[in-house]
């Protein structure tokens, strides 16, 4: 995975999102989206960790891993058959923690978390070559009003599952599809929720501006997503 020559800047908060090569799953079964859960917590750390060794072999569990310093820090992430997205921000730079071999940590975490389970993928699936589609990519937030679209639109792409076009029809059932968002466990809106798990480990809110004060203002900004006039953007150049 190619590093960006622009370098990513501690204090500064990013939009990262990557999907399998020609489009394919990267998510076949549940499996798959708990190992690369547990490996957003892992490969956020300066130390080199790997996955059989450290937590397979010494029968573990990868949530009770002391993982050392992180790298960046976690706003919001979501799993989708395809492709992820995450929202961080770098926690310092490489130079002040490694050899200085790239600009920041950003890079190198997602570097990192990318060929462990491409690593994990192909040897599970007896499969060879490139599992991402290519480096990948990133959006900086530039002011709170895009920060919050970021926050929702990561927490809503679970909703094209059960309705493709909604952010181009109206959504008819929107109990329904809250009731959806309540028992998708793979993104970090169950976090924003307040449910006790250990997915929890992988956010760092208190590094963010407090874009939701309250699980009721979260919530209510989702549900204000959800009803808006359909004529209103979406991103489509983020969109996967």
């Amino acid at each position: 995975m190619a590093f960006r020559k622009e370098p990513f800047t501690v204090g500064e908060y990013y939009h990262i999102y990557n999907r399998g090569n020609s489009k394919q799953e990267i998510f076949l079964e549940d499996t798959d989206r708990d190992r690369f859960t547990k490996l957003l917590y892992l490969c956020n750390s300066d130390r080199s960790i790997k996955f059989r060794e450290n937590i397979v072999e010494k029968r573990i569990d990868a949530w009770d891993f002391d993982t050392g310093k992180p790298l960046v820090s976690i706003g919001a992430w979501v799993l989708m058959p395809n492709h992820f997205h995450l929202y961080i921000t770098p926690r310092r730079r490489l130079g002040d923690l490694m050899d200085g071999t790239d600009d920041n940590s950003l890079p190198s975490f997602i570097q990192k978390l990318c060929t462990a389970y491409s690593m994990y993928f192909n040897k599970k699936y007896g499969r060879t070559g490139k599992l991402f589609e290519g480096p990948f990519k990133s959006v900086r937030s530039i002011n709170d009003r895009q920060a919050k679209y970021i926050f929702s639109y990561i927490h809503l792409n679970p909703v094209k599952l059960i309705n493709p076009f909604w952010k181009e029809k109206e959504i008819t059932d929107i109990t329904g599809t809250i009731d959806f968002l309540n028992t998708y466990s793979w993104s970090s809106y169950l976090d924003y929720q307040e449910k006790k798990r250990s997915e929890n480990k992988l956010l760092k809110v208190t590094d963010f501006p407090e874009y939701f004060t309250s699980k009721r203002n979260f919530s209510k900004e989702i549900f204000d997503w959800l009803t808006l006039p359909k004529a209103s953007p979406w991103g489509d150049n983020m969109s996967y």
